[in-house]
């Protein structure tokens, strides 16, 4: 391995990056541990345990809206970064501006926007059904960027030596861009994926009955702040964490040497 590659520690045993990851680890827990033991803090974690259904709820919750604002936003994209690249010039300044103003502004105040403004009115009252378009489009405009982004990497030669053998336009997609793009978008799409997870936390602010308002109500039922949100926190991770790995391992599966 030479200066210029990068070293991702595939070269290191795994008995050894196990070792590492373990004293990592335990230095952590030791850090917060101390953290803790300084609080003074009295727990009261028999309240909340009452309460753990109330938290599962939220959770299962959490994880149906994002599984479909997951699934909407990949076609919200899809659609956007085509329009991004399309001779219309209504289209592709409509993509524009979606892209710039989505992307510009908080996802909190969307929310509130598309919910008590856009929702109201056409008349759809529906907290879940809101919170899950608004989450999609939010995501969808980052997505969009990430495929237009892939789609453009894709070398000019590559596409004249298609249309050179007669390939139409869609064949091009197909056979040319679309292989291409996917080994190198998958790992920043299950970034982005990984964020609306948690981005998903916002949709409290419309009493839709996620993980963290769930968490919220707890700890006004029980007084008990910390006990109420580490739970919480363990819960998105337990989401976001296998995300993450993946990520990793598609960035290592689908790296390419330039």
């Amino acid at each position: 391995m030479t200066w210029l590659e990068p070293d991702d520690g595939s070269d290191i045993p795994l008995i050894s990056r196990i070792v590492v990851f373990t004293v990592v680890s335990l230095l952590l827990s030791a850090l917060f541990w101390f953290a803790f033991s300084k609080l003074m803090y009295g727990w009261n974690w028999h309240a909340v345990w009452e309460y753990r259904q109330k938290f599962m709820q939220g959770w299962l919750v959490t994880v149906m809206i994002s599984a479909a604002a997951l699934c909407l936003s990949l076609l919200i994209s899809i659609f956007f970064a085509v329009a991004r690249r399309s001779r219309l010039l209504l289209l592709r300044y409509f993509a524009l501006l979606y892209i710039e103003v989505v992307r510009g502004t908080p996802l909190l105040v969307q929310i509130l926007v598309f919910f008590y403004v856009v929702a109201d009115a056409f008349g759809v009252t529906n907290r879940y059904t809101v919170g899950i378009l608004t989450l999609a489009l939010f995501s969808g405009a980052y997505l969009s960027e990430i495929i237009r982004a892939g789609i453009e990497s894709i070398g000019e030669s590559q596409l004249e030596s298609a249309r050179s053998i007669g390939l139409t336009r869609f064949q091009i997609y197909r056979f040319v861009i679309i292989p291409q793009v996917m080994r190198r978008i998958l790992p920043p799409l299950a970034g982005q994926f990984a964020s609306l997870i948690k981005d998903s936390s916002l949709l409290s602010i419309i009493a839709v009955s996620e993980f963290t308002l769930n968490a919220q109500e707890i700890n006004s039922y029980t007084f008990s702040t910390l006990e109420s949100y580490l739970p919480l926190a363990v819960g998105y991770l337990l989401l976001t964490f296998p995300i993450s790995l993946f990520s990793r391992y598609l960035e290592k599966k689908y790296r390419y040497a330039t």
